[in-house]
């Protein structure tokens, strides 16, 4: 393989430098650590020139091997352990910092060997997805009595147009859309462009309305993402058809 070629040819030509070193540099009389007649000093040089052993080049090789037994894990043990963890917990709106420490120690081993490496890059993105599980005390509207706090959130993307939407259910229905530019294959930098008001009443959004967030599980039914204030969001996927307003 290309490994053993070049393994071996870095080894050759150190060799041959520092054999030109010792040929030059010492005088006639000197004794070197191998036999002095000039048929052994060749031989032995002819050792160190030689090509690598058999077994020189298969723990060359050797390296290779974690990445091809590497296979991907099941992330379906862990996607149920997830599940269980935030199903008491009202979305996070009752979570107790123990609660939080546990959602998040599961999420990051399910990030670790999420199958969609660059999501922006990826139609599993696109779609409504259902907001199942966050640590934003702004969004789950803790402040508020329960009754006055939206009983669902969504947030739609879709990847070819770069566009997003967040929307609340009962009771106010408020709605929020912006603009996604990629920052690398698995963050983005949002840009909020338009409020609606009970879903109706467009306002134009300030221009501080911004933020970034980086996409850090994908799978056919589960995202899980991370903004930049440290907040996690966990959510679930329930249209793939939907699309975001331009």
């Amino acid at each position: 393989m290309a490994l053993s070629i070049n393994c071996s040819a870095i080894f050759t030509s150190t060799e041959t430098f520092r054999s030109n070193n010792l040929l030059h540099s010492h005088p006639p009389n000197t004794t070197f650590p191998f036999s002095a007649k000039s048929t052994d000093r060749h031989k032995n040089y002819s050792i160190l020139l030689a090509p690598l052993p058999a077994y020189e080049k298969w723990r060359a090789k050797v390296s290779f091997f974690p990445a091809f037994l590497n296979k991907p894990k099941d992330a379906t043990p862990l996607k149920q352990e997830l599940l269980e963890a935030i199903a008491p917990l009202d979305r996070g709106a009752i979570a107790s910092p123990d609660d939080q420490l546990r959602v998040d120690q599961i999420a990051r081993k399910l990030e670790a060997i999420t199958p969609v490496k660059e999501p922006l890059k990826s139609d599993l993105l696109n779609g409504k997805w259902e907001l199942i599980y966050t640590t934003s005390q702004s969004i789950l509207q803790t402040q508020r009595p329960k009754f006055l706090r939206s009983i669902t959130n969504y947030q739609a993307i879709n990847v070819d147009t770069l566009r997003a939407q967040n929307m609340e259910s009962w009771p106010f229905f408020n709605q929020v859309t912006a603009d996604l530019t990629p920052l690398n294959a698995r963050k983005v930098a949002v840009k909020f462009d338009t409020f609606k008001i009970g879903g109706l009443i467009p306002i134009k959004a300030p221009g501080r309305a911004r933020g970034e967030l980086e996409i850090t599980y994908l799978d056919e039914e589960l995202r899980i993402s991370r903004g930049d204030k440290g907040n996690l969001f966990i959510l679930k996927m329930i249209d793939t058809s939907y699309r975001v307003p331009v």
